[in-house]
């Protein structure tokens, strides 16, 4: 029976290593050891049913069990039999309120194992199953009944009026739970505060309330409840939207500025927003009465034909039970309707833009051209300039001061003709070897300054015998050249012919 009782009922881990230790005692010990074996704990729920198990280890077969009764201990230090078994007698249930609900599984002193049905959450405590034995005499085991009880979860909105001061928006309750829950917020702006209430049977409850400071823009805000309690299989969720009530806000629509004089459709809206909704809209002018031009439906304003009678201020007015709250708009009316200029479509002015931008960097691009043209046209020159002569080179005449040219009279003349021929070769601007012997480039050899004045003397006498044909008169045209020091250089003078 033992046996059945066993694979009909395993234990837990740490029972298993707790039996496999005393089977080691027993062994030790020999014949005069018993034990009760019992589950250490057990959970439960209200309104289910629940086995508390017990059976008695022989111990040598020398032990006789003479009686097994069920104690159950709801507190410390208090004891209340409620099921008794004997061999010969029978079983018995002295406690009333177990009397209906407690039945034996197995009639057996070797498994004297209970059933409690119909649990309630004051069942909870120790139970012991204690054996009569001779000649060793008491013998227990005690169990453990932990009674858990699912919370009843509710969420719920509270209803606030705007202000100043922070208040309760929304309340979350996980209610006779066992054990107790855990209640979250996932919110923003608030906070909230928690408060927990033991049950008479032992479960608890837990409350939790949201608070902020209202506004009419938390209206219709959401906020998310989450509870979580160690029987539910997972978090439980629950979202509520704020209710804030807020006198109306007042604004006028419709008005386009160009009610012009026998215009009919002009129309006015009165838009308002409170919670709760307005009762009433009423339109006024401030004129007074409303023209009688003027048709009022509900929260519309309608002109059937305008004239100089709406050139007013008309002045919207809406209430709840929290306020009024009130909106004006004037009026101007024109003798002309105004033309509407069509504004450029979207692609004209993609276009446009597209284009300018094209325009500024053609003009970037002109200007830039035009600065690299200066930049090369005042840099250095693009060649490298000839270095200075040496004294007696076909250069040396270049740093001479320019002086009117001389003629050279080369071959006879005839009557009325004249031959010039320039005082010095071409300049030219590479160096002469002065080792080659060759000066000047291989151009007649310049003149030094006597003969320059003897072939000048020689044409004034020319001349004075009757050729007149030239104007070389050195005291009009020439003044003495300066001295010029071997080394130096000369420009060439233009040549007459």
């Amino acid at each position: 029976m033992a046996r059945d009782y066993a694979a009909r009922c395993p234990v837990s881990p740490v029972r298993s290593t707790w039996l496999l230790v005393a089977a080691i005692l027993l062994a030790a010990q020999g014949t005069g050891a018993q034990k009760v074996r019992v589950e250490e704990e057990v959970e439960a729920y209200p309104t289910e049913s629940v086995d508390l198990r017990c059976q008695f280890i022989e111990g040598g077969g020398k032990t006789k069990l003479t009686q097994v009764s069920w104690i159950w201990e709801p507190v410390d230090g208090h004891r209340d039999n409620i099921a008794v078994y004997h061999p010969i007698y029978g079983q018995s249930f002295p406690n009333p309120s177990y009397k209906d609900r407690v039945v034996f599984l197995h009639h057996s002193l070797e498994n004297p194992s209970i059933k409690i049905s119909n649990l309630k959450m004051s069942d909870a405590g120790r139970y012991t199953c204690e054996y009569a034995t001779y000649p060793s005499g008491n013998e227990q085991g005690t169990t453990t009944l932990i009674m858990l009880a699912k919370p009843k979860n509710s969420a719920k909105v509270v209803t606030v009026q705007a202000g100043t001061k922070s208040v309760v928006v929304a309340q979350c309750e996980a209610a006779d739970g066992k054990p107790a829950a855990t209640i979250k917020w996932r919110a923003v702006g608030g906070n909230h505060s928690t408060t927990t209430t033991n049950g008479p049977d032992g479960t608890v409850t837990v409350r939790s309330e949201y608070r902020l400071v209202p506004t009419p823009a938390d209206n219709g805000k959401e906020v998310t409840c989450m509870v979580e309690q160690r029987t539910q299989e997972q978090e439980w969720v629950s979202n509520v939207k704020l209710s804030v009530e807020y006198p109306p806000s007042v604004s006028i629509e419709g008005y386009d500025h160009n009610w012009y004089v026998g215009r009919s459709d002009a129309t006015l809206i009165c838009m308002a927003s409170g919670n709760p909704e307005p009762t009433s809209v009423t339109w006024t002018a401030a004129s007074g009465n409303l023209p009688d031009t003027v048709i009022v439906d509900g929260n519309k304003l309608m002109v059937r034909k305008v004239d100089d009678a709406v050139n007013t201020t008309f002045i919207c007015e809406v209430k709840n039970k929290h306020g009024a709250s009130r909106h004006q708009i004037t009026t101007i009316v024109i003798e002309e309707e105004r033309q509407k200029t069509p504004g450029p479509s979207s692609g004209a002015v993609i276009g446009g833009i597209l284009g300018a931008l094209v325009f500024i960097g053609v003009i970037i691009g002109i200007i830039f051209f035009i600065r690299r043209r200066q930049e090369d046209g005042e840099g250095p020159p693009k060649h490298k300039p000839p270095p200075p002569v040496k004294a007696g080179s076909s250069t040396e005449m270049l740093n001479k001061p320019s002086e009117p040219p001389t003629a050279t009279e080369t071959v006879p003349l005839s009557p009325g003709e004249v031959y010039y021929e320039p005082t010095g070769g071409e300049p030219v601007t590479n160096l002469d070897d002065e080792t080659t012997g060759a000066l000047n480039g291989g151009a007649p050899p310049v003149l030094d300054d006597s003969a320059k004045y003897d072939k000048i003397n020689e044409l004034k006498d020319h001349g004075n015998d009757g050729h007149h044909g030239n104007d070389l008169d050195p005291s009009n045209h020439e003044q003495p050249a300066a001295n010029i020091s071997r080394g130096e250089s000369f420009v060439s003078p233009a040549m007459y012919v």
